[in-house]
């Protein structure tokens, strides 16, 4: 199938404007595959997104050339990262070492990085990216999945395709249409959102805050922060049971210098629960139909990582697919190869994110009560702070599997 764009059949259809699945579109059509991005909202602008742009992915927009116009678009660069223990201020990882251009996570709105992405994929004719429409279910003839049904407004429609790939996320629309077996890891904490206004002077510098118990992520935008406080699973309704003002007040506690703009915190409407999912699928494929992103293994907030692990996928399957595609010749070992190539370094990352939770939140506190950090990990930290830097920064900038692009480009984006 090579019609498109603007028609309902193509050779491969992408569940979800995400990071994964606008990456990938990029990819196979500047490749000269013919491909249909599906995005269920009309723009990009997501509040509470993963910001941080590590520098594996920034290699990847280096090797396409998007990395110059990319970089203006970040409102920080980080190339160490601070961590506040009950007032004492350490120093985190560091990526200073790391064989790569550049040399520090680039914290980016995410809206601004899927829009740099597709108005470039758009210079590629077989680009058809599609706003407010969203992939409901999959079209199966003979044992195999040959297309999405779709909703743009009150508009059902399908779209055939010789590959539908789902990178619609850890709520993941087509997981759970076609049933695919999901392997739950069982996470002690839930995150909730909200902005504050950044204290005139701050660096920015310092991302995480342990205080009284209790911790703070605080990330970096221009004019504000996006904070994530850490609460225990099942916590929500007690904390909520306390009032808007104990919550403002405890921020204040624990990140001193936010105590004054906690105070902007006026209603619940300004806090967002995100639930913290490890999660990941036996089998990502079937004749048809590949999963990547955290729509094959949702990632937990620990070390930003699920945007980059996520890009990564996206680069490995138009590695191992961008042939096959072209040929008409894809098959379900082309997708089999896929996961088999990404699947180890996702177990990996899931894996070390479950042992920080355990060693940050671990124990048999009830839910609501306050976390610590156990002595083990406080050893660790003190005796080996050089080396778990390094490898920490290593970890979080580079990943267990950085890929590269290896497709060649059939058209330029100008």
């Amino acid at each position: 199938m090579t019609t498109s764009p603007n028609g309902n059949t193509t050779t491969c259809c992408i569940a979800g404007g995400g990071p994964a699945g606008i990456f990938l579109g990029y990819l196979l059509a500047r490749s000269g595959v013919n491909v249909v991005v599906l995005e269920k909202h009309g723009d990009f602008l997501r509040d509470f997104r993963g910001d941080t742009i590590h520098p594996s992915t920034l290699e990847l927009l280096d090797e396409l050339e998007l990395l110059d116009d990319f970089l203006p678009l970040a409102d920080f660069r980080a190339e160490a990262l601070r961590v506040n223990l009950e007032g004492d201020e350490f120093m985190g990882p560091t990526l200073s070492h790391l064989k790569t251009k550049c040399k520090f996570i680039a914290f980016t709105p995410q809206w601004d990085f899927l829009n740099l992405l597709s108005e470039r994929a758009k210079d590629f004719p077989g680009f058809d990216l599609r706003m407010n429409t969203k992939a409901i279910d999959v079209v199966r003839e003979n044992g195999r999945v040959v297309g999405v049904k779709c909703m743009a407004g009150d508009q059902e429609y399908e779209i055939r395709a010789d590959l539908v790939v789902a990178a619609d996320g850890r709520s993941s629309t087509l997981r759970t249409a076609t049933n695919h077996q999901v392997v739950e890891q069982g996470i002690p904490i839930d995150v909730l959102w909200f902005r504050l206004d950044r204290p005139a002077g701050d660096d920015g510098h310092t991302l995480g805050w342990l205080n009284d118990g209790r911790m703070l992520v605080t990330i970096p935008r221009r004019d504000h922060y996006q904070v994530a406080r850490i609460i225990r699973k099942g916590a929500i309704d007690e904390i909520r049971s306390k009032g808007i003002r104990h919550f403002a007040s405890m921020v204040g506690r624990i990140c001193p210098p936010l105590e004054k703009a906690s105070h902007g915190l006026a209603d619940w409407d300004d806090v967002k629960l995100l639930t913290v999912q490890i999660n990941r699928l036996t089998q990502w494929h079937e004749p048809g139909l590949l999963f990547i992103g955290d729509a094959a293994h949702a990632m937990s907030p620990v070390g930003g990582v699920g945007i980059n692990l996520a890009i990564q996928d996206a680069v490995a399957t138009a590695n191992r697919l961008v042939a096959p595609l072209k040929l008409g010749a894809l098959t379900e070992s082309d997708l089999a190869a896929v996961q088999k190539r990404r699947e180890p370094a996702a177990r990996r990352t899931q894996r070390l994110q479950s042992i920080v939770h355990s060693q940050l939140f671990g124990g048999k506190r009830s839910p609501g009560q306050p976390i610590s950090l156990s002595w083990s990990l406080r050893i660790l930290v003190w005796l080996f702070a050089p080396i778990l830097r390094r490898v920490a920064g290593k970890m979080i900038g580079i990943g267990f599997q950085p890929e590269h692009i290896e497709t060649e480009a059939q058209y330029k984006s100008k």
